[in-house]
Order: C-alpha cells, then sequence, then structure tokens
C-alpha cells in the first residue's frame, strides 16, 4: 500500500483562547501539494483567527502549526512568507502610491539584488540579469491576472476588485508553496471571479502550489476546492469533499440554511 502524501501545510489541534472564550478549539487541517482547501462558516466562526495563526500574525495558546513537516508554530509571518506561504486579507493592502507593476514586484524585494551598492553604481551583469527575471516574473503574474492593461496605473486609481488581483498577482509572483487567501472574491465582478476560479486551477497544476480558501461564497468554494471544512463557534462541525459537506445536515443547518427533515 502507497504511502499518503505528505501535507504541505497542517494544522494539529489549534488552541486561540481569549479569557474564557475559545476562539478556536482544537482545530486541526492539512493540505497537500496542488491541492485547495475551503474553510466556511458565519462570522465570528474562527476563520481569520485560524488564518492568522497558519501566516504567523498570531501565537496560538495551544497546537500546532507545520510546514513541509517542520513545526513552525514560533516562526514569524516573514520567516513564513520567505518559504513560501502567502497571504492575502479581508480589505485590500495595495501601496496605493506604487504603480501595479511596482506592488507585485515589491513581493520580491527580499531576494536583494546582489552585490551591494558598489553593484548599482556600476550597473553590475548579475544586478541587471536578476532585475530582467524579477520583472519577467511581474509581468507573468500581472498577464495571468488579466492586469496587463492597468501595470503601469497607480493602486489607488483601481477599482476595489482590481486592487484585489492585484494583492492575488502579488502572492504568485515568487512562486508560492502555500496561498492563504481571505475573501478572494470579495468586491469581484462576475468575470473577474471566473479569472480567480482560473488562476487557482493554474497554480496548482503548473506549480503544485497547495490553496486555503477563506469564502462566503458557497458555490466558488464548492466548485474550486477539493476539500472543505466547516468551523462553527470555533470548533470544526465537518469536514470533507464538496459533495459531503452539501449533504451534511448539522451544516445545512447551521450554515447553508436549508432546513433538514426530521
Amino acid at each position: 500500500m502507497a504511502d499518503a502524501v505528505a501535507p504541505v501545510l497542517e494544522a494539529a489541534t489549534l488552541t486561540v483562547a481569549f479569557g474564557g472564550v475559545r476562539a478556536l478549539d482544537e482545530v486541526s487541517l492539512a493540505v497537500t501539494a496542488g491541492t485547495a482547501c475551503g474553510l466556511l462558516g458565519p462570522n465570528g466562526a474562527g476563520k481569520t483567527t485560524l488564518f492568522d495563526c497558519l501566516s504567523g500574525v498570531r501565537r496560538p495558546t495551544a497546537g500546532r502549526v507545520l510546514l513541509d513537516g517542520a513545526d513552525v508554530t514560533r516562526r514569524s509571518p516573514t520567516w513564513r512568507a520567505r518559504r513560501g506561504m502567502r497571504r492575502t486579507f479581508q480589505r485590500q493592502q495595495t501601496f496605493g502610491s506604487l504603480t501595479v507593476e511596482d506592488n507585485v514586484l515589491v513581493a520580491t524585494e527580499w531576494h536583494g539584488g546582489g552585490g551591494g551598492p558598489l553593484a548599482d553604481a556600476v550597473a553590475a551583469p548579475t544586478r541587471r540579469r536578476r532585475e530582467r527575471e524579477r520583472r519577467t516574473a511581474a509581468a507573468e503574474a500581472i498577464e495571468l491576472c488579466g492586469l496587463t492593461a492597468v501595470r503601469d496605473r497607480p493602486a489607488s486609481w483601481l477599482p476595489i476588485g482590481t486592487a484585489r488581483m492585484v494583492e492575488l498577482a502579488r502572492t504568485l509572483v515568487d512562486r508560492p508553496r502555500v496561498l492563504l487567501l481571505d475573501e478572494p472574491t470579495s468586491g469581484l465582478d462576475e468575470q473577474e471571479v471566473a479569472r480567480v476560479a482560473d488562476v487557482l486551477r493554474r497554480v496548482r497544476l503548473d506549480l503544485g502550489c497547495a490553496v486555503v480558501l477563506v469564502e462566503h461564497d458557497v458555490d466558488f468554494v464548492v466548485a474550486a476546492c477539493d476539500r472543505i471544512v466547516v468551523l462553527d463557534q470555533g470548533r470544526v462541525i465537518a469536514h470533507g469533499s464538496p459533495a459531503e459537506i452539501q449533504a451534511d445536515p448539522t451544516v445545512r443547518a447551521v450554515y447553508l440554511g436549508t432546513e433538514v427533515a426530521s
């Protein structure tokens, strides 16, 4: 019998307590390369708190976060990001004074150009090569997200839906291992939602990227995800395939709003 595929990202019995209130209560999930896991639940269910723990913004009261099998629970968001974990937030976070292209390029700056100030002064060949590579990667991410026509516009000029696509492009430019997407379709029109779905399919297939997304659009989650985890009051009340989740009577009663016959 073949061994199970090891998860790229794993949450192991994560608990977050605020005094006597548990925002997360022993929540576990695992996502393998090239797959997508959707998080559903009503407001206050703990979805964003879980994302905060996965990305390093918040340290859990108990439990562990594993990246490629290594315990990263105490690692910073920056450390995790530099090892391929990328996140978007509910509220758009673009640099308004920068162009779309420069917003995307920001995600590659941490690599540096090599050679320090002297290489800048003499326009060293290695410096020029790295700059070409960065701009090529940015152009590819911009095209993938349908932003080529606005690449030179300041981000502050963009409508909310387009700005969200800029954020998505920024997560993709530096070959992510894991994408944590917090309401990626919020504010998007029908065409933009379809593009997000296409982008996620392509990065999973082409890059083997693992995706975890929080969404209120149930239809999008069902279509885009292999597995779904449903939270309510900080606890996992169901997990399984989209078909299993749609048929689950507890989920239908608590979240989907469908009365279940007794």
